[in-house]
């Protein structure tokens, strides 16, 4: 297996993979750019070293990154050379473990991905399984055991050299604030092997839910079950409790695992409020939590800041790209009634970026001649004292910096892109990326 790792096939599509996901530099602050030279000139000889049980892993970059809670989680980040060897693990190892996953696991997968996750949870509850057991899995990419994973995966790996560079990248020592710190347990979160690691872990939850019969949904490590009793729910609750503990080592974080109903229930950013169509009592539909509402009304926010030094058609490009990609996410919610009041405020909010790009009182003056206001009006708007966001809800410019105008310069409205939202926007490789090894 390890020829098949380092085979030049496998590489140069692991070099691809890494090469377009960009990402930072680890330890040795080598940028994904400088992958390229780097593994000409090196890419034969760290084959070698791998091929003969020799390759001495890099430590891995720790960082801190924000959570929408406040917390913090934090982040791995390895080399880029270390990057490419992981990825190309994951390419032998993913087609050898994925006929073994089961059916309601969608997170990290080939043609699976949230959506799927999220319809089948919605599908569960409108069955009837309106009781949910919702289990987080306290720090899970931190508290996976390496002797457990290595096991489950020996069973099907048996090539020692290949077991051997898995367990290095396991144990690679991880360096924050310039310490280096030992690792005997844990996945780093910003590994390429992360995600199949943790599906390969969970696999063993999924057939344990199999075999008892019960309807689950797991997206990586968010995973709930639906019963049709509050009763079942506590022995099932119960049960999967000591499963995890006992078999998987992973403890349970007891604050946010709980019962719930579908109206307290959130699955992967999506909330449940029932629907009151005729002859679906009890049926429920999706909705978009609301602090996801309140995240996506501040970055849009902060797009549309006056003091950010972009051009006008900057700001629509970056607000372009971040609002497909939050519809195209939230797509199957009832979404359309607040994207219409959002997309008032944000038509406002770029009015405003006009007026102050406008700074000057005879610059505003003749820009609001060219719109069509007449002379004297213009003047006197143009010299106002009003603050800019009131004039920016004024008649003045609500009535010439129209809708149909924004449109011209690439604006596009919410309610636009909610219609369109099957477009799936992805960013280009703006360089030629060549064979390497």
């Amino acid at each position: 297996m390890i020829k098949q790792i380092t085979s030049k096939k496998n590489l140069n599509e692991a070099y691809l993979r890494v090469y377009r996901n960009r990402g930072a530099a680890g330890v040795d602050k080598i940028q994904v750019t400088e992958l390229k030279s780097l593994l000409k000139v090196h890419g034969n000889r760290y084959n070698q070293h791998i091929e003969g049980e020799t390759y001495q892993v890099s430590p891995i970059l720790g960082v801190e990154i924000p959570k929408s809670n406040g917390k913090t989680r934090l982040l791995g980040i390895p080399t880029v050379v270390d990057r490419v060897y992981q990825q190309a693990l994951h390419q032998v190892f993913q087609p050898i473990f994925e006929p073994d996953f089961q059916q309601h696991s969608y997170g990290f997968r080939p043609i699976r991905n949230a959506h799927q996750a999220i319809t089948q949870s919605l599908s569960n509850i409108n069955s009837g399984y309106q009781d949910i057991v919702d289990i987080d899995l306290k720090s899970f990419f931190d508290e996976v055991e390496h002797h457990i994973l290595l096991g489950l995966i020996h069973k099907k790996v048996k090539c020692k050299a290949t077991m051997k560079l898995l367990r290095s990248f396991l144990r690679a020592p991880i360096e924050i604030n310039g310490k280096l710190q030992k690792r005997r347990k844990g996945v780093p979160q910003g590994s390429p092997l992360s995600p199949l690691l943790s599906n390969i872990l969970l696999n063993e939850l999924d057939k344990e839910l199999e075999k008892r019969g019960h309807r689950y949904v797991r997206y990586a490590d968010d995973f709930s079950v639906y019963v049709r009793s509050k009763k079942s729910a506590k022995r099932v609750g119960n049960s999967l409790y000591k499963f995890l503990r006992d078999k998987l080592h992973l403890p349970i974080n007891r604050e946010k695992s709980g019962i719930r109903r579908p109206h307290s229930f959130v699955v992967l950013g999506y909330s449940f409020v029932p629907t009151y169509k005729k002859g679906e009592k009890g049926k429920y539909q999706l909705v978009v939590k609301q602090s996801k509402w309140e995240e996506f009304k501040l970055k849009l926010k902060y797009l549309t800041k006056k003091t950010i030094p972009a051009s006008f058609d900057e700001r629509i490009q970056r607000i372009n790209w971040l609002i497909r990609g939050w519809i195209n996410y939230f797509k199957l919610a009832s979404i359309q009634g607040k994207l219409k009041k959002l997309g008032e405020w944000l038509c406002n909010r770029l009015r405003y970026c006009i007026w102050h790009d406008w700074k000057k009182p005879d610059r505003k003056r003749k820009n609001l001649i060219r719109l069509g206001i007449e002379q004297g009006m213009a003047y006197a708007w143009s010299r106002t004292r009003m603050g800019g966001w009131a004039v920016a809800l004024s008649p003045i410019l609500r009535t010439t910096i129209t809708i149909a105008k924004l449109k011209m310069r690439g604006y596009v409205s919410l309610v636009e892109y909610y219609k369109l939202a099957s477009i799936i926007i992805e960013p280009p490789v703006t360089r030629p990326v060549w064979q390497v090894v």
